[in-house]
């Protein structure tokens, strides 16, 4: 019996055979990444319904040397879902399998008490959300890909997102996990503890690994009281510094309400007015900067407008801001929200383009963008550099586009891509930052990690893998330099 047929063939015990997928029709959309920058190549396609099938699944590919790719919303843009094969000891390529965590969508408790909410790794991050709000309760996590993206992925790549400010990544929102290992034993680690000092704390070793390490199929989250007031506004700007210091103000007089305070540069939002319809400009003219506030309050009665509209007055006297507006209501909150989460969608449209995701101490945003903007452009002027960022969190996105006829080739296109990075990564280090603030290393991003890490934690982290996936089946390829 052919040895692949038999694999796929006990696979099928496992799952049933309509959760194998083989057809080149029924697993195209698992291998294209949202970004189309990478195509996956697998044997097949698995789809187990809980814990217990991701174990034997796991398990049986340790016996057969198979690599495995979790899948979570395939929505991550730096290739760390990309199925890849794995070399085997003849020195040959052996097809891997990618593992879709769709199955895995149940929400297993809410405790209101504890602050909790415990979940499967395949459910989708916008359920989650409105789960914990049908409970008065809130789950902060917020990305622009929420109503596809799901929480095994999220915790895999410790997303940040919008109201990181106030409520910090997806680290600090995780208190237990639930994790099968390359070995396809399982770790049962759904405590809802906010206290546990009983040795290492191994679910922060999961957080972040980019599923090398293990399967994610279920976690305790954190939630929080329901906001019961909001209140949303748009400033203008000239610079970095003085958006820094309008978020000083706001912390000084909303303290931890601050919830978001998002970015955006003249030219960004100039590209998502012009490429998405629906967008409707904050202001006349568009400002240099364009600084998304919003504060929230769990209290009910809790008057947030008119300390907000005392705070930014004083700003605009002081000529720290050139113009305010505060959202009169929640269909003008949204629209400000709209131009914000449109920059993803407008750069899809406007051209080739490359992404790069930054971190700098806070104060250290303004040198990032000018420093950038300086070399970028003496390197290559006829590209426009955009900024749009996590102002409160120092989490600096920028995007370098071309003309859409600049690169004759994706060879043309990579040996600038190429130079881009190491600019950038630069400035990075420069700066003490970090060249992935919340997407990830990937595959995009595996070259420039040496770059930025010191041997000693690249080293240190090789040990770690090899100690928990010595026969390296575990998303191969992944994060790690080669």
């Amino acid at each position: 019996m052919n040895a692949s047929f038999d694999f796929l063939s006990q696979l099928a015990t496992i799952v049933g055979e309509r959760h194998v997928l083989t057809a080149s029709d029924r697993i195209a959309g698992y291998l294209i990444d949202v970004r189309k920058a990478y195509e996956g190549q697998a044997l097949c396609i698995v789809e187990p319904a809980d814990t217990l099938e991701v174990s034997a699944v796991v398990a049986l590919c340790s016996d057969h040397d198979v690599a495995i790719t979790p899948i979570g919303g395939n929505t991550g843009l730096v290739g760390g879902g990309a199925v890849r094969s794995k070399k085997v000891a003849d020195g040959n390529e052996r097809p891997g399998i990618g593992l879709s965590l769709r199955r895995l969508d149940r929400i297993r408790e809410i405790s209101a008490l504890d602050g909790t909410i415990t979940v499967e790794a395949g459910c989708v991050l916008q359920k989650i959300q409105e789960a914990a709000a049908e409970a008065d309760l809130y789950f902060p996590l917020s990305l622009s890909a929420e109503g596809s993206c799901q929480i095994g992925g999220n915790i895999a790549t410790n997303a940040g997102g919008t109201a990181a400010v106030r409520y910090g990544v997806t680290r600090q929102l995780v208190l237990g996990l639930e994790v099968v290992l390359p070995s396809g034993k399982v770790i049962h680690g759904l405590k809802r503890l906010r206290k546990d000092n009983a040795g290492y704390d191994l679910k922060q070793l999961f957080i972040g690994s980019e599923g090398t390490l293990g399967i994610i199929t279920a976690a305790v989250m954190r939630v929080m009281p329901a906001p019961k007031a909001t209140a949303t506004a748009m400033v203008a700007l000239d610079s970095i510094p003085a958006a820094l210091e309008v978020l000083r103000r706001m912390h000084a007089a909303f303290g931890e309400r601050v919830t978001s305070a998002e970015i955006t540069e003249r030219a960004y939002m100039d590209l998502v007015l012009k490429q998405l319809k629906a967008a409707r400009p904050a202001f006349p003219e568009t400002p240099t900067w364009s600084l998304l506030l919003e504060v929230s309050d769990s209290r009910d009665g809790a008057e947030l407008k008119e300390p907000l509209e005392e705070t930014l007055a004083s700003a605009l006297e002081d000529g720290i801001a050139s113009d305010v507006l505060i959202a009169q209501n929640e269909a003008q909150a949204e629209s400000f929200w709209y131009l914000r989460h449109g920059v993803s969608e407008a750069i899809r449209h406007a051209g080739p383009n490359m992404s790069h995701d930054s971190s700098v101490p806070l104060e250290r945003q303004g040198d990032y963008v000018l420093r950038t903007r300086e070399r970028i452009l003496e390197r290559f002027p006829e590209a426009t550099p955009l900024y749009v960022g996590h102002l409160g969190d120092g989490n600096m996105h920028l995007v370098v586009m071309f003309s859409p006829d600049r690169f004759i080739d994706r060879a043309a296109y990579s040996a600038v891509s190429s130079e881009l990075d190491t600019i950038i990564d630069d400035v990075v280090v420069e700066l003490d930052g970090s060249i992935t603030a919340e997407h990830g290393i990937g595959l995009s991003y595996r070259s420039r990690l040496a770059r930025t890490k010191a041997p000693a934690e690249i080293e240190l982290m090789q040990g770690i893998k090899a100690v928990f996936d010595p026969r390296n089946i575990m998303n191969p390829g992944k994060l790690l330099p080669a």
